[in-house]
């Protein structure tokens, strides 16, 4: 019962969902799992696109490689910072990343910063890394909070809609169980379950519209960098409202507001203003016409 994960409304009860597999005797969570192959699923996607806008593979290859080993390490140094008085005591808990506590925002800023360095060093433009990074990254994300699942974490708060998940309270965080939870607990066969908004799945399935509308675009782009724009300004958008649910949110110290709602919002918002200057800066450029042989 306490590997039980349910959807009552949807009339799916998942009775044996761990958080581990043995390989070779080895015990591996499904966590690190899916995180490597949203990986492998980004790294391709962004080669193939490289390939397609002729850029050489390789180099761009070893780039993915790099970008997202440093992006990594930043998204775990954001959640630590955020997160301080969970690591202030205990140091060496900053390096097991076996649990989660892996800030997508801190990996995006990362991953700009190694564009940025690459576009330089390779006289690139910065906009069409953008646009072919951030369709691997989009793709890698939709399978990435999968992880979150078999965790149980990054849930919402109490809810009795169509997608209501049910979860063991004693398998889940005393920090992420809010009071409004504990008062709508669910007791089956003597076991107390929370019941949440799964915000991994709202994300998952959020990130595949916003990739659909990228590739759309991809095929009719006006200007480099109006596929990333897409992507943060619509990734940004649906991590604002799906921020504002969620039960384990990183605070701003003295505001108290989440940390990542705000910055989807300034993401977001950034984005849409910067996508309508550069679109019509695109659209006021003279055509030129063909010369007639």
């Amino acid at each position: 019962m306490y590997d039980q994960i349910r959807f009552p409304h949807l009339g799916i009860v998942l009775e044996h969902v761990g958080r581990n597999v043995e390989i070779f005797g080895i015990s591996i969570a499904y966590y690190g799992l899916i995180i490597a192959a949203a990986m492998l699923i980004g790294i391709l996607g962004c080669t193939r696109l490289a390939k397609k806008a002729g850029l050489d593979e390789d180099s761009f290859f070893n780039l993915a490689i790099v970008g997202i080993i440093l992006s990594v390490i930043g998204a775990r140094l954001y959640f630590v910072i955020f997160s301080w008085d969970q690591y202030k005591d205990n140091l060496l808990d900053i390096f097991n990343i076996r649990e989660g506590g892996l800030a997508i925002y801190g990996g995006i800023l990362t991953a700009l910063v190694v564009m940025a360095v690459y576009s330089r060093k390779k006289n690139v433009s910065m906009g069409l890394l953008g646009d072919i990074v951030s369709v691997g990254i989009i793709q890698g994300q939709i399978l990435g909070r999968w992880g979150n699942f078999f965790n149980r974490e990054v849930f919402g708060g109490y809810t009795d809609n169509l997608f209501a998940m049910q979860i063991p309270l004693q398998a889940v965080r005393a920090s992420d169980v809010t009071e409004e939870l504990r008062n709508h607990l669910v007791v089956l066969d003597g076991i107390e379950f929370i019941q949440v908004h799964p915000t991994f799945l709202y994300e998952s399935v959020w990130n595949l519209g916003v990739l659909v509308l990228m590739l759309l675009a991809t095929r009719k782009k006006k200007f480099n960098g109006q596929v990333l724009l897409i992507y943060l300004g619509g990734y940004g958008l649906g991590r604002f409202w799906i921020e504002g649910i969620r039960t384990d949110q990183l605070l701003l110290p003295g505001i108290g507001l989440p940390v990542s709602q705000v910055l989807a919002g300034v993401m977001a918002a950034g984005a849409a203003v910067i996508y309508v200057i550069l679109r019509k800066r695109a659209g006021d450029r003279p055509r030129r016409d063909k010369v007639k042989g």
